[in-house]
């Protein structure tokens, strides 16, 4: 008898979870991504120099250039990745500076971009695959609002206080 009762009550709680769960049923959301448009260039050019025919430079822009979010995002996503172990806080250490106006590779957002994604030798290694593009686009903003010369659209609270240009001191 006991048995049958534990039965029974097995089964009215397996009908009870079944129903609820086919009860259930979750909205469909799409999430708009600005990055998601713009795809990988393919062809990015570091210097003036070129074997064969001319071709035109490529023209990409990125998607969150001056927006505070994508700038604050970028940042965490630098310390999650761990960005700041070879280039600490953007001045250099085992890595090279992210503050400095002369870059190898070429410091516009595409070949920062093409840097993260393709990595360099000698060190800098490939995202390719483990960094969603959108957020490897946010991480270059956050790099290039690092420069203390450069005017972002961006609140400044986007950099941390050590890396505020400050007007009238040098900054250090």
């Amino acid at each position: 008898m006991r048995i049958r009762n534990e039965l029974a009550l097995l089964a009215a709680a397996a009908v009870l979870a079944a129903s609820t769960t086919a009860a259930c049923r979750r909205n469909a959301r799409q999430l708009r991504d600005r990055a998601s448009s713009a795809s990988i260039p393919q062809s990015i050019a570091v210097s003036e120099l070129q074997g064969g025919p001319y071709t035109p430079p490529v023209t990409v822009q990125n998607p969150y250039e001056g927006n505070a979010y994508g700038i604050s995002e970028g940042q965490r996503l630098y310390e999650w990745y761990n960005c700041g172990g070879c280039h600490f806080r953007g001045g250099g250490g085992i890595g090279p500076p992210l503050m400095d106006r002369d870059w190898i590779y070429g410091g516009q957002p595409v070949n920062i971009f093409a840097s993260i994604i393709e990595g360099r030798p000698n060190g800098m290694p490939s995202w390719r695959g483990r960094i969603p593009t959108n957020q490897v686009w946010q991480i270059v903003a956050y790099v290039e609002s690092l420069d203390a010369d450069r005017r972002i659209a961006a609140p400044p609270g986007a950099r941390e206080e050590h890396l505020q240009a400050r007007e009238g001191r040098p900054s250090r």
